[in-house]
């Protein structure tokens, strides 16, 4: 039987205890009579062994089997003091000189992706050229060494060296990664889009590589919806993830990266309007959605190596063909790292979630809301390089609240800044029917007498001012003049 030396359970110190006690066991089992005991050690030490480690034979001499049996037999464990002790000094670097770490610490610090190899064979020329760091140490002593105090290999990162790819891989360093799990369904979800391994032939007679689209639920792994599309705009964010929403519900969390999609104002005023807690994940860590990255790799394991054989690949047969495998496999199948099928866990676990709102509010949630100022001249005002049209009614509006989406400029709502309660749908400008002649009435805005009255007498005001006036006893100061004279 092969055994890993990388096993916890099955370590080097533990095959040798399990070696040393197959041999004394049993004269701890069966205790030899006085004096018995030297001739049963002598006759042991003649036998030949297997190595615990190597598998190669070897011999034990009189000596190391007498100390065994002895060590063994003064303790209620046996086994563990059989156990290959520790060295004291393990950790340590033994035959390391204070400059000659500096150096290690230094290259390791300029150049974190070496390999140990890379680093050992450039600190054999830094030893060369400079006697005074002492003789070159061995490879097993600078490994211990630089593994004992963390100078591990760290992975390439292939993006430019900005400040935020620097900010992210310090912090990766420096700070531990835990993994981690809601406690009932729809507390979390968590969403990314996947760029597919395969290109497809577009309706237009062009390539192009396709994106997947997946929410994941992080309680039960349930995949909410997932769908391909051609681009990763918010358009097809939007679109799916309306679909996800009336199939299971509103969730209260989102997990998403920051893409340009998730962060736009139509998905994250939806998220908010709907009272779903968005929490992107911090720049260049994508570990943080590490779920997403598990689906992933069944999708392109699984799904996509099933449509190896298919050379004409469409969207809509790549999108019927993932539905049915998430459906009827995916969902069904135990996973492995919760025990259980995805869609019996999603089932059976306590549900957070809320109901789906008709899919007018949802169109009414995914847009992004601005301010615009109303033109009086014609009642119009423009969004997106678009004129649009102010009906008469709202023509005192000097500031309007709009929600619109970017990818549909054929129509606009109107909406209370206040109560959010929609007044109305607003249409871009129609100049060819603008240039009949026939012009409707405006509405009056407020509601007026049903008789016209004009103005009768001195306003109350005056009256007021007048009578406070001659109350105070002074005389008008004023000269009259009779008419006709002549200053």
């Amino acid at each position: 039987m092969s055994h890993d030396n990388s096993s916890h359970a099955d370590t080097r110190q533990a095959r040798w205890a399990r070696f040393r006690f197959s041999i004394i066991g049993p004269l701890l089992s069966a205790p030899p009579e006085k004096g018995e005991l030297k001739s049963l050690l002598e006759g042991l030490s003649k036998k030949t062994w297997r190595h615990p480690i190597k598998g190669h034979p070897i011999s034990l001499s009189f000596s190391t089997l007498e100390r065994w049996f002895y060590e063994a037999k003064k303790t209620h464990d046996p086994v563990n003091a059989l156990r290959t002790k520790r060295r004291t000094d393990a950790n340590s670097a033994r035959k390391l000189s204070t400059d000659l770490k500096k150096v290690i610490q230094s290259q390791h610090q300029n150049h974190p992706t070496w390999s140990y190899q890379l680093h050992i064979d450039n600190l054999a020329v830094h030893v060369k050229e400079i006697p005074e760091l002492g003789p070159m140490p061995s490879y097993s002593t600078i490994y211990r060494y630089m593994r004992t105090n963390g100078l591990r290999k760290q992975r390439l990162v292939k993006r430019h060296q900005t400040e935020g790819v620097r900010s992210a891989q310090e912090r990766l360093d420096h700070r531990e990664v835990r993994s981690f799990e809601m406690d009932y369904v729809h507390s979390l979800w968590h969403l990314d889009f996947h760029h597919g391994s395969r290109r497809i032939l577009g309706k237009d007679g062009r390539w192009y590589k396709p994106l997947l689209l997946a929410i994941l639920d992080d309680h039960s792994r349930l995949v909410c919806h997932a769908q391909w599309y051609l681009d990763e705009t918010t358009e097809s964010l939007v679109h799916g993830f309306k679909q996800a929403l009336q199939k299971r519900g509103v969730p209260r969390a989102l997990m998403t990266d920051n893409g340009s999609a998730m962060i736009s104002a139509e998905f994250t005023q939806g998220l908010e309007r709907l009272g779903i807690l968005h929490q992107p994940t911090l720049a260049y860590s994508p570990y943080q959605n590490g779920k997403q990255e598990v689906l992933w790799g069944q999708v392109e394991g699984r799904l996509m190596a099933m449509l190896e054989g298919e050379s004409a690949l469409s969207l809509s047969l790549l999108n019927e063909a993932t539905i049915a495998w998430v459906e009827f496999e995916y969902h069904r199948k135990i996973h492995s790292e919760i025990g259980a099928p995805p869609l019996e866990r999603y089932l059976q676990s306590a549900n957070v979630g809320r109901p789906c709102p008709n899919i007018e509010k949802l169109n009414l949630a995914f847009s992004a809301e601005v301010k615009r100022k109303q033109r009086k001249s014609d009642g119009t005002f423009t969004l997106e390089g678009c004129r649009f049209e102010v009906p008469s009614q709202y023509r005192h509006f000097e500031v309007l609240h709009v929600r619109y989406t970017r990818w549909n400029l054929s129509q606009a709502i109107l909406v209370d800044p206040q109560s959010s309660i929609c007044l109305g749908t607003l249409y871009p400008q129609d100049k060819s029917a603008n240039a009949k002649t026939l012009r409707r009435p405006l509405a009056s805005i407020i509601n007026t007498l049903d008789q016209e009255t004009s103005p009768t007498g001195i306003a109350p005001l005056l009256k007021k001012l007048m009578a406070d006036y001659a109350a105070t006893g002074l005389p008008p100061a004023y000269l009259p003049k009779k008419e006709g004279e002549k200053s």
